[in-house]
């Protein structure tokens, strides 16, 4: 709970600060590198179709991944003025953890819950669910769904064009 807390509390600092919006995204992707494990949600998001894609397609899929999950999860984030977190709970089971928080808006406030994983003396995230709906089990679906109607190949390329060197960002469908 307390690195959860931690990067919560950097979260709203950077959300609230007065840089651009650019700025904002930039540094909450910073931030959230060493918070979130990735390589494990890309491997979830694709189940069954992780083996039909070559080892370097692998490579290459993770680090798409990472930067579309990193953004998607960013942008969230960002479309709520002035939020705070509340910090619900945390239950520990073998080497893992579920930590329940909320983002309280002047409004509304949405239930977060964090999947943690224990790396060494670190805890990582594995997935997000937002009032019940994992992001990890969103792209799962999304995954499927393009991959029944088209190849590896083609899933690469789509998301080489937004999410890779020069690519253009945007939401988080893929």
């Amino acid at each position: 709970m307390e690195l959860t807390r931690g990067v919560l509390e950097q979260t709203r600092a950077i959300v609230d600060s007065a840089r651009t919006h650019d700025q904002k995204l930039a540094a909450l992707s910073d931030l959230l590198r060493t918070f979130l494990d990735t390589d494990t949600m890309a491997r979830t998001a694709l189940d069954k179709h992780w083996t039909g894609f070559s080892p370097a397609q692998q490579t290459e899929f993770l680090a798409l991944f990472r930067e579309l999950f990193q953004r998607t999860y960013v942008q969230k984030l960002l479309l709520f003025e002035r939020p705070d977190f509340a910090y619900v709970g945390e239950e520990r089971r073998d080497g893992s953890a579920r930590v329940d928080t909320k983002i309280v808006t002047s409004r509304d406030e949405f239930a977060v819950t964090y999947q943690m994983r224990a790396e060494g003396e670190r805890w990582l995230a594995t997935d997000i669910k937002i009032e019940d709906l994992s992001l990890t089990m969103n792209f799962r679906r999304q995954l499927d769904r393009l991959l029944a109607k088209s190849s590896v190949e083609e899933l690469l390329n789509r998301m080489r064009k937004k999410y890779g060197p020069g690519g253009r960002g945007g939401e988080d469908a893929l």
